[in-house]
């Protein structure tokens, strides 16, 4: 890759790899090993295309695309849901916890839950605040899926949280 390529693809990574890492880290319900690996992968694979990547009209679209379908392909694999663990996880005190960070807490959980396509379709349209056209394009998927198991996810979540909302609005 020439000099002023490699410069480009330096300052675009430097730029937008926090965005992707938060965005990584919803996909994958708050797993933020895999969300690291996730984004380096994805820009692993940017840096091969580059020269492509660069003239797109919009290159930061494209590198959530990227992040999304690598997302996808990870959960496609057989080993994508193993998780190997001898300790509980910390789990914060409620009591010195803010009210904000435990309902951060409930809803990634709440995400974690959902399956895979549901969780990127939730994180595509309403964190990244992209068009039903930009989802199915991303998820290469229809419009009408796309909106579909908009519906589906929403529901899902609505009851994956439960009382948890109804005590966060109540404090």
């Amino acid at each position: 890759m020439r000099q002023g390529r490699a410069e480009g693809y330096q300052e675009f990574a430097a730029a937008r790899a926090g965005h992707m890492y938060r965005s990584a880290c919803l996909l994958t319900g708050g797993d933020t090993h895999l969300a690291e690996d996730l984004v380096q992968e994805s820009l692993g694979r940017l840096y091969v295309s580059w020269h492509r990547v660069s003239r797109a009209d919009n290159p930061a679209g494209y590198a959530q695309t990227v992040l999304t379908r690598t997302f996808l392909a990870h959960q496609r694999r057989r080993s994508s849901g193993e998780r190997a663990t001898d300790v509980l996880p910390d789990v914060p005190d409620p009591r010195s916890a803010a009210t904000d960070t435990s309902l951060r807490l409930t809803l990634v959980e709440a995400l974690g839950r959902l399956s895979a396509k549901d969780r990127a379709v939730v994180v595509l349209r309403y964190w990244e605040d992209r068009s039903v056209e930009e989802t199915a394009d991303a998820m290469n998927v229809t419009s009408a899926a796309v909106r579909t198991r908009c519906v589906r996810a929403l529901a899902r979540l609505r009851v994956l949280l439960g009382d948890a909302l109804d005590e966060y609005a109540t404090s």
